[in-house]
């Protein structure tokens, strides 16, 4: 029997154990344990954290909302520290541009290993966990945790399950988002074991790169050499099966060699490699890429365009070449055609904050303002990390900037109904929520059916705890324009906050359907987790009843 058939046969058992609640806990840190209990100061420092997230990114969400994702997400990373201890460490988000890079710990011993950590609340037979593409790259395994409560600001005790993990080898993902549930999971006592034996392998694999790359190890190796001199280094047997053995082509040694050098920082060296790898690989665009990428570094941005469009012909889906084709473009102060490139890098992968963060520079660069300050807000929206990360103060110096040059706008015309909006989106994204409303209602005023002043106004409402004018807002909206999904959605969120629960359900069913017709997948799956909640909410109380 292999150790998958083994894990999931464990899963079995531990599924059906689950639901009798005949579960192994163990309170010893490092010991691994089916159930932690965290209550107490325990559960009020991580409160304390969340609601500092909350107040810090309240103008990008409600904070109800803020405070509960954030809780859900440090209660699950507890389990796992708890369980996994000195195993692992916290990413340092200080030394990752844009924030944890995708992955909640990386092993003590190899930081190169990510662990990313999912937690959700949900029935056993219901319950399921996604993951984005990215996350996967960026993982060597994703931990699953089960809250057995629901995830509350008053809840004083959190009973939360290990339900299983998933090596990031065993997930066929190149776009997009997957989902699964707890059968498809691997048993979580097989996760230490799992990550020491990466851990290991990773290890043995350096000590061999050290015979098949030795001026990377031997001072005296001069660092220029090439393929030939290398595999001279051990016997042709001796170079050959180790090779073979670690998965090394020795037709793709000249591209592994231009890594190094890249790593190295010793751009012209690897362009000498890579290009010996594209006489053997002609049609590679990952090779391309690589190439465009260490000229970029050169400043030879006219070599990196050319090298990045190679690779963006050979692959047109290929979301990175157009990015870095962007970034390079921007250097040339080619903004329109680096906005472009942008742009199509977004259409492609739509998830990522810092392609919204440079296609606001370049933005900046033409006079584009407003949609400037849309992409901005969209970084922040996708990664708020990422807004401290990357000069948060900056984005905020734009944001006052821009609302000074649409008040001046408002002074020269007062019946401007656009730069009032602009002016209220300016100030909301700042956080003054009282200033947008005032903005908002001026719009209104001048244009009772400009739709999205009253979804904007409704969100600053929401903010600031006046759910039932949100709630009339969001009405209106969907009045003007009943496909107006987002409406629905946050209407939804604020009646299920004032207890209006069958309200909710209606429209967060409402804003299912339309998700599901313009094909948002991600965003459909949401929503339906939210009803399947209050589904089992309602048979709750009944039966309680």
């Amino acid at each position: 029997m292999d150790w998958i058939t083994l894990l999931r046969s464990l899963q079995s058992d531990f599924v059906k154990r689950l639901a009798t609640s005949c579960l192994l806990h163990c309170e010893t840190e490092g010991q691994y344990s089916e159930v932690t209990i965290i209550s107490g100061e325990r559960l009020k420092a991580l409160r304390e954290f969340c609601w500092q997230m909350a107040e810090k990114y309240k103008r990008l969400s409600p904070v109800r909302d803020v405070f509960i994702n954030n809780l859900k997400g440090k209660l699950g990373e507890e389990v796992v520290k708890e369980r996994l201890a000195d195993l692992i460490t916290e990413v340092d988000y200080e030394k990752r541009f844009g924030g944890d890079g995708k992955s909640d710990f990386t092993l003590t011993a190899e930081p190169s290993i990510g662990v990313e950590v999912k937690s959700r609340h949900g029935r056993i037979d219901r319950v399921r966990w996604s993951i984005s593409s990215e996350e996967v790259e960026k993982n060597a395994v994703v931990v699953c945790i089960l809250i057995q409560e629901e995830v509350s600001e008053a809840q004083p005790e959190y009973h939360l399950f290990l339900a299983g993990f998933l090596p990031a080898k065993m997930i066929k993902l190149k776009t997009g988002r997957i989902s699964f549930g707890i059968d498809q999971l691997l048993y979580g006592g097989g996760l230490c074991c799992y990550l020491e034996q990466l851990q290991s392998a990773q290890n043995k694999s350096q000590q061999q790169h050290s015979l098949i790359y030795p001026y990377k190890y031997r001072q005296e190796t001069p660092p220029q050499q090439n393929q030939h001199q290398l595999i001279q280094t051990l016997s042709a047997p001796e170079a050959e099966q180790e090779l073979l053995h670690f998965g090394v082509d020795s037709n793709q040694l000249d591209e592994k060699l231009g890594d190094d050098f890249f790593a190295k920082g010793e751009f012209t060296a690897a362009i000498n490699n890579y290009n010996q790898a594209l006489k053997q690989h002609p049609h590679d665009a990952d090779i391309y890429y690589k190439r465009g990428l260490a000229s970029h570094q050169l400043c030879d941005y006219t070599g990196a365009i050319a090298d990045y469009s190679q690779a963006i012909n050979i692959n047109p889906n290929y979301a990175k070449a157009y990015h870095k084709r962007g970034l390079s473009r921007y250097q040339l102060g080619d903004y329109e055609a680096a906005i472009a490139d942008y742009t199509q890098a977004i259409r492609i992968s739509p998830h990522v904050a810092v392609t919204y963060r440079n296609r606001a520079d370049a933005r900046s660069h033409i006079g584009d303002h407003q949609g400037a300050i849309e992409d901005y807000t969209q970084a922040i929206k996708i990664n708020p990390n990422y807004a401290i990360a990357d000069a948060n103060g900056g984005i905020s110096r734009y944001l006052i900037t821009n609302q000074q040059r649409f008040t001046q706008a408002i002074k020269l015309n007062p019946r401007d109904a656009v730069a009032y909006k602009n002016r209220a989106d300016a100030r909301y994204d700042l956080g003054d929520y009282e200033g947008a409303i005032a903005d908002y209602t001026q719009v209104i005023k001048i244009n009772p059916n400009y739709v999205d002043a009253y979804y904007h106004r409704g969100n600053a409402r929401s903010d600031i705890g006046d759910y039932e004018g949100a709630i009339a807002d969001y009405t209106q909206v969907i009045k003007i324009n009943p496909s107006y999904i987002d409406a629905y959605y946050h209407r939804g969120n604020i009646r299920f906050t004032v207890a209006d629960k069958q309200g909710s359900l209606e429209d967060f069913q409402k804003a299912a359907d339309l998700y599901w017709q313009e094909g948002k997948l991600a965003e459909y799956n949401d929503v339906r987790q939210k009803i399947l909640d209050l589904e089992i909410e309602a048979s709750l109380d009944i039966l309680n009843f």
